[in-house]
């Protein structure tokens, strides 16, 4: 496995070899393989364990664990002890969700703090399947039918390739020692179900099923990239970005085949995944509505408008000197001198030192702000230039600027101004990031 292992972080993680690895390592089977053989590889690790206070002195046991552990590998080792019980109550979650939220964003505050890139888990091709299994018996559509991604943001999964047989069958033959959770023998949850009474009855009937599903999955998400790519043209011809609105053209959305689908898909990114609902609504009255968490989804004569609900707006404000180097909130800004400038992205933009007046101010943007938009000609107004953009509702409602002496520098995510680029004269250069 070793040798399979090493051609797959290779071909899918290249990048690997250069970065810094912070692994989550539960103390279980699967991530202390995944810990061993990124070991074997040589590439430089630190070991996260979340101590979650749900199962007594066995959690206390399993930090125990995985703490000698790194420390017989001679790898840093990271915990924290979470009142799991406590957080789910006042959120209103279930423990599983609970202990989810609590551990991941717990991993990117200490990947961010100790300087390491990913957090890699230990998720496998089994883990994969039931996920299917579950999202099967929701509502999801084709896209939670594609299964856990290999890669997502800052969390690695270089395990997802393989089978737990193969895991196991490693672990065996390198005599390695793992911690066993009780939980994971109780069928109050679905995926212990699965994994216990479902998927094995499959494997009974076939015993490719595992390699079969992989081969389907792959098709499932050329289909979901094929989707995508369709609903960001129908997107351009129908849904049209209003001030505090977007508005859905109902006469041109008619026009198109498989209405009532694209309408569905449309407005799931915004939380409406009642089909029924959404469909009797292209055919009920004016001033129909349809609710989703964040949403409201209004039948007006002509267009479907999409607006939020009462909520209060993030109006922190940063500001920063000439010296510091970081924006943590409300945003996360990083701030470098540099001697060379490299190409302006959505996250990242070169400016002018000598044009800048500290400190420099990070707050929302308004109706009132106008710019001198990079690449073009003249002053604009903000809200003119998000229009022109087709920026949606929901984007909007989370645009920051960055400004110096009352004058934007930055609509960060989208475009500089004009008047602090990098020009032949300039002497000092600042790079700008957005750390998403």
């Amino acid at each position: 496995m070793v040798t399979a292992f090493k051609k797959h972080i290779e071909a899918h993680f290249p990048a690997l070899a250069a970065q810094k690895i912070l692994v989550a390592c539960s103390g279980g089977l699967d991530s202390i393989v995944l810990l061993h053989l990124l070991h074997r590889l040589g590439i430089t690790l630190g070991v996260a364990h979340c101590n979650f206070k749900l199962r007594g002195a066995q959690s206390d046991e399993d930090q125990n664990f995985v703490e000698t552990l790194a420390a017989n590998l001679k790898i840093p080792f990271f915990t924290t002890v979470f009142n799991t019980k406590n957080y789910a109550k006042t959120q209103g979650v279930s423990t599983q969700v609970a202990a989810r939220e609590l551990r991941y964003d717990w991993f990117y505050a200490t990947i961010k703090a100790k300087g390491y890139d990913v957090i890699a888990t230990g998720h496998h091709a089994d883990d994969d399947l039931e996920t299917f299994f579950i999202n099967l018996s929701r509502v999801t559509g084709l896209r939670g039918l594609t299964g856990i991604p290999p890669n997502n943001e800052q969390v690695i999964r270089p395990l997802l390739s393989f089978s737990r047989a193969q895991i196991v069958q490693y672990a065996k033959k390198q005599e390695l020692f793992w911690r066993e959770d009780s939980s994971n023998n109780s069928r109050d949850y679905l995926r212990n179900k699965l994994r216990l009474d479902v998927i094995p009855s499959f494997k009974e009937v076939h015993n490719t099923v595992l390699q079969n599903f992989k081969h389907t999955q792959h098709h499932l998400k050329q289909s979901q990239a094929l989707l995508e790519d369709y609903i960001t043209l129908v997107t351009k011809l129908v849904v049209f970005p209003r001030d505090t609105s977007l508005e859905i053209d109902i006469k041109q959305l008619r026009a198109l085949p498989n209405t009532k689908a694209l309408l569905f898909e449309l407005l799931y990114p915004y939380g409406f995944t009642d089909f029924k609902a959404i469909s009797l609504l292209l055919e009920g009255e004016v001033g129909k509505k349809v609710l989703s968490k964040q949403y409201i989804l209004l039948k007006d004569r002509n267009h479907l408008v999409l607006t939020q609900k009462d909520q209060k707006f993030d109006t922190r404000e940063c500001f920063i000197e000439a010296k510091q180097q970081a924006c943590i909130t409300p945003i996360k800004l990083d701030f470098t001198k540099v001697t060379e400038v490299g190409s302006s992205e959505k996250h990242t933009i070169y400016v002018d030192i000598d044009t800048l007046v500290y400190p420099l101010r990070v707050r929302p943007w308004s109706l009132d702000d106008v710019f001198y938009p990079f690449g073009m000609k003249g002053k604009k107004k903000l809200s003119k230039f998000f229009k022109d953009e087709k920026v949606s509702l929901v984007t909007k409602n989370s645009v920051w600027v960055l400004e110096s002496e009352g004058e934007i520098v930055w609509v960060i995510g989208f475009r500089p101004d004009n008047r602090y680029k990098v020009t032949s004269t300039t002497k000092k250069v600042l790079k700008i990031q957005w750390k998403t």
